[in-house]
């Protein structure tokens, strides 16, 4: 089994008694990581952005219920208190579905093992965790097999070691690609409102030895008319049955872009992100986030005539995406193709 302490960039350390979590938030300028003991504190951390990426939120997830089980265990109503905590942990994030996916492989423990919890729960974290790590590897193998000798890609939000286990999905492609030697520029957008690309893809490159060149989110449509660009390679949130993706808002509008551009459009993600329960990207619920994150002090009043519409993520039609690729394998075209065949794999 993988030893996630083995990265050179870790979102998330599990230290036997407290999940460890670097909060993003500072990022680049500093690097300070807060340790919680309980689902509550784990819970906080997930709603205010300190962790974040869908693969990483269902690891923290885990391992706040494993916190949440150790603290209640054996009180004679351990059981409910732990389900309250699984209930507000489910509250924190309502898009990424590898959140309820990890809730849910503790809840099916749970049952199991309710005679001594704490040992099964333990080692379902950390399976979590170190399967996605091994998923994240495989997935970067399968991408840059398609991206071959592409020499230059763009990249939206954080999709690396950051946002999962370790390794990272559309990063984890783009860092396989770069240990091949064929890919010559790697482009992030900064990703607004967080400017998740800007200070933190950038960075977790550079940890790595990887040149990055940042840009305006504004300015991709004109780095894909410049021909400077082979492929988008991003990460998701969910994927539904038909292959549509949700993803960090402005995903959509790169893969409209591309569209128009001759760029092709890569999904990366592990198979814990897709929801065969919803038929497309409609059914999806996209989280929104405070106006506040948006506007100056100045429009905060509350006769203000100025206010701020902020969804976090937006959806991709599986007819604009060239390829999807998982710890599974790769579907190519998945507006015509689908994905059901990953789920026989």
């Amino acid at each position: 089994m993988s030893n996630p302490k083995q990265l050179s960039v870790q979102a998330l350390q599990w230290t036997g008694h407290s999940l460890s979590v670097l909060d993003q938030r500072l990022l680049p300028e500093t690097i300070a990581y807060d340790n919680y003991q309980d689902a509550a504190g784990v819970t906080e951390a997930i709603a205010s952005m300190r962790v974040r990426g869908a693969p990483a939120i269902g690891i923290a997830a885990a391992y706040g219920v494993l916190l949440s089980a150790m603290q209640h265990y054996p009180a004679d109503n351990w059981q409910n208190e732990v389900e309250n905590d699984i209930q507000r942990l489910a509250a924190s994030r309502p898009t990424a579905v590898n959140l309820f996916w990890a809730l849910d492989k503790m809840r099916q423990a749970l049952a199991t093992h309710s005679a001594d919890p704490i040992a099964a729960l333990t080692q379902l974290a950390q399976r979590i965790h170190a399967d996605d790590i091994a998923a994240n590897h495989a997935m970067g193998e399968y991408g840059a097999d398609i991206l071959g000798d592409a020499k230059a890609v763009l990249t939206h939000c954080n999709a690396g070691a950051l946002a999962t286990g370790g390794y990272g999905t559309a990063l984890g492609v783009i860092r396989s690609a770069h240990k091949r030697g064929h890919l010559q520029n790697v482009y992030a957008d900064e990703t607004r409102p967080w400017l998740q690309g800007a200070r933190l893809t950038v960075w977790e490159l550079a940890q790595d030895g990887i040149p990055a060149t940042l840009i305006a989110d504004a300015a991709a449509a004109w780095l894909m008319k410049s021909g400077k660009v082979d492929w988008i390679v991003v990460g998701a949130d969910r994927i539904t049955a038909n292959g549509d993706v949700a993803n960090k808002i402005g995903t959509y509008s790169l893969a409209v872009l591309a569209k128009q551009h001759g760029v092709k459009v890569m999904v990366a993600a592990p198979y814990s992100t897709f929801d065969f329960s919803l038929a497309s990207g409609d059914s999806i619920e996209i989280e929104e986030r405070n106006p506040r994150e948006l506007l100056a002090e100045c429009y905060l009043q509350d006769d203000s005539l100025v206010t701020a519409w902020n969804p976090v993520f937006d959806v991709t039609p599986a007819a604009l995406i060239s390829a999807i690729v998982t710890e599974r394998g790769v579907v190519i075209d998945p507006g015509k193709n689908g994905v059901g065949s990953l789920q026989t794999c």
